[in-house]
């Protein structure tokens, strides 16, 4: 078989529904294209048919290579492991869900023959998406660029082309908290987005709730920025600031002989006790992160695969 210039990681996991459609249309785009590739399917610990369906495409099709997870391990770490099995010079990171056109493709790889080691998807709209979702999104990247500087484009998701000089540096990073986006920003190399319009998840439901989403914007933080545990110091600094205001005032009530009372007290130990268990709580996330890697497990564990070149 052909060295692939192209390999097309997509995770998946219970993509039932729409999996036969998102292999027909990566096909015809790659197809058209006339260059070897290939398709390399991580198998997220799927509970639905989605196992079945990609061993059968690996059956049918010589291009598709599948990964099957001992357990799910979550949408980063899927497409970590795409990255590993991934052999062309160029690999195209995309979603199952098609909310992200793979039509995008060859406009990805003209900016790539160009000279472009990095070529991200930029959302120039989304449909389907609520006017909250949008505004929020809007905030956390303004947030992150505050923290941790102006290396992630904005309206920006996992959907890009990355040439194998990058992602060897990607898959060298051993942290187990991925945040792929960031990772890839802050490799350097020649960037540029390629603005395309959002569509509709094709079917089914989205498998990236509320929780899903925060847990991943917390990691982005905390994996790009250590400004949160100045926070700490900052709150000391302002209660410290209070509780001598405070005792001034006190001392000038006392000399006036006007009664006192605690209540402003009780307040103020309050607030200063949420403030400190907040910080400690950030504090934590960290510790969390240096323990995870400390202990040296592996990202994921596949229990089979399918397709996959010997060597």
């Amino acid at each position: 078989m052909l060295h692939p210039v192209f390999s097309i990681v997509v995770p998946c996991y219970n993509e039932q529904e729409v999996l036969d459609e998102t292999h027909k249309r990566l096909s015809s785009v790659m197809q058209k294209m006339g260059e070897p590739y290939e398709i390399v399917y991580i198998n997220d610990g799927s509970r639905d048919q989605t196992p079945l369906m990609l061993n059968r495409l690996a059956e049918q099709d010589p291009a598709v290579r599948v990964v099957h997870f001992a357990r799910n391990r979550g949408h980063q770490i899927a497409v970590s492991a795409g990255l590993d099995y991934a052999a062309g010079d160029a690999v195209v990171i995309i979603d199952a869900d098609l909310q992200d056109p793979p039509e995008i493709i060859p406009e990805m790889t003209e900016k790539w023959r160009e000279g472009y080691e990095v070529v991200y998807g930029q959302r120039r709209s989304r449909k389907g998406e609520s006017k909250l979702k949008e505004l929020t999104a809007g905030l956390y990247y303004t947030f992150l660029r505050k923290l941790a500087g102006d290396i992630f484009p904005r309206d920006t998701g996992d959907f890009r082309l990355v040439d194998r000089k990058a992602v060897n540096v990607v898959r060298k990073m051993p942290e187990h908290a991925r945040y792929l986006r960031g990772m890839f920003s802050w490799v350097g190399f020649k960037q540029t987005p390629v603005l395309f319009d959002r569509d509709k998840r094709f079917a089914g439901e989205t498998h990236y709730p509320l929780r899903k989403m925060l847990r991943l914007a917390g990691d982005g933080i905390v994996s790009f920025s250590d400004k949160p545990l100045s926070l700490g110091l900052f709150l000391g600094l302002l209660f410290g600031g209070f509780g001598c205001l405070g005792a001034l005032i006190l001392f000038i009530l006392m000399i006036a002989g006007v009664p006192g009372g605690l209540w402003w007290l009780a307040i103020l130990l309050l607030i200063m006790g949420g403030s400190i268990l907040f910080t400690l709580g950030i504090m934590g996330r960290y510790l969390a992160r240096i323990f995870d890697d400390v202990k040296g497990r592996p990202l994921y564990v596949v229990a089979d695969t399918r397709g996959i070149p010997a060597e």
